[in-house]
């Protein structure tokens, strides 16, 4: 049997609280608890710097960094030292990246950028740090806790609606990862075809967008329980996913699942999204420029060459296994290049990062539009920024 780990993230349906340190992001979480909107889901860092960045630091002079602790498992383990591509700099300032959830293919660009030394080269001691089902990351980058965030789009809109002063900078998935996963022995071809059966999915944007959308009749929607087991035992279950995670595990136990991608309704929020703060923005302009290019260059890495990545992210999170992580980049490639059917046709390439004041202004109208945000709650034009992108479209 595949285990299935990590498949109980915020934005795939477990919702979670914690206290962040500072009293605003305490305020920011308190808004957030009262609305039943859930931003992020991070693992806490309560001032004290990820054991990798001080080996980092003591190695450079070498040129071989090692990370001599797991950062991605669950359990405690301790994965093997794996080594980093040694660059040589001048001067290098250390910055932290809160992920959103534990390290997978979904970051993978990220890690690219981190091993093929391309934030080194610009600077950078870049910390990521793993996200978990305990935490929120926009608090924590608005607080000033972190430097750099990930996040979706819809998240970002929220928490600015809730006076969160975070700024997108880059989006790596131009269409989003969320499916609905079916039985494919179903014939449900779409999503008109959901229909006396159960769906599980938690009251997220995209859920509530969706039952607005679609008649769902004779469905009996229950809340999602982070595992594939009713799938697999029930012909007539569907659940919503990520397309590179909770299909994988269902195939891999025997299932077969078919995924109905949610950007095909029309609700496509840009995903794995690089924010910072709108004040570290401005008191920090060149630095924000030298990491959202040097992310742009390891997503670029990611996607043509990911098989060194992920070995490296296997090391340091053990439960992602390297055909787990192989599938993933297969079912990311056209998602980030901007093909929604999400087959392996040669998807038409976009300049990777792009963002459009017309996608978040969409993205903004479907959320006044199921009554999640206040009409004229944010100025699309505010929530992001193409300034720093190499390729500024």
């Amino acid at each position: 049997m595949v285990p299935e780990p990590q498949t109980g993230r915020e934005d795939r349906g477990r919702i979670v609280t914690v206290m962040p340190r500072s009293p605003r992001a305490a305020d920011k979480t308190r808004k957030s608890e009262r609305r039943g909107q859930q931003i992020g889901s991070e693992t806490p860092i309560f001032g004290k710097l990820h054991p990798v960045s001080s080996v980092a630091r003591k190695a450079a002079h070498a040129g071989l960094i090692l990370l001599t602790v797991a950062l991605g498992c669950n359990r405690g383990d301790t994965a093997a030292p794996v080594a980093l591509k040694p660059v040589t700099v001048a001067q290098e300032t250390h910055v932290r990246l809160l992920l959103n959830w534990y390290p997978e293919a979904e970051h993978g660009g990220y890690y690219a950028a981190l091993r093929e030394g391309f934030y080194r080269e610009a600077g950078l001691d870049v910390e990521i740090v793993k996200g978990g089902p305990q935490s929120l990351v926009v608090p924590q980058v608005d607080g000033g806790e972190m430097e750099f965030g990930i996040s979706n789009a819809d998240g970002l809109l929220l928490a600015r609606a809730e006076d969160a002063a975070v700024v997108a900078l880059m989006a790596p998935l131009q269409t989003s990862p969320r499916v609905i996963m079916v039985h494919a022995a179903s014939g449900i071809e779409s999503f008109d075809d959901l229909k006396d059966m159960t769906v599980a999915m938690n009251p997220q944007p995209f859920a509530t967008f969706l039952k607005s959308h679609v008649a769902l009749s004779g469905v009996t929607v229950v809340p999602y329980q982070g595992s594939v087991a009713q799938f697999l035992s029930d012909p007539k279950f569907a659940q919503q996913a990520y397309v590179f995670s909770e299909p994988f595990v269902a195939q891999q136990q025997g299932g077969d699942p078919k995924s109905l991608l949610v950007a095909n309704l029309g609700f496509n929020p840009y995903t794995s999204v690089l924010f910072t703060g709108q004040t570290y923005l401005k008191e920090h302009e060149e630095l924000v420029a030298k990491m959202v290019s040097a992310s742009v260059r390891g997503w670029q890495h990611y996607i043509d060459s990911p098989e060194e990545t992920n070995v490296y992210l296997h090391s340091i999170n053990p439960e992602m296994g390297l055909e787990a992580l192989a599938y993933g980049v297969k079912a990311l490639r056209p998602l980030v290049l901007g093909d929604k059917s999400g087959d392996e046709a040669e998807p038409a390439k976009k300049a990777i990062g792009a963002m459009s004041r017309d996608r978040w202004q969409t993205l903004a109208k479907q959320l006044e539009e199921v009554e999640l945000l206040q009409p004229d709650a944010v100025d699309p034009a505010e929530i992001f920024t193409t300034k720093y992108l190499p390729t500024n479209p």
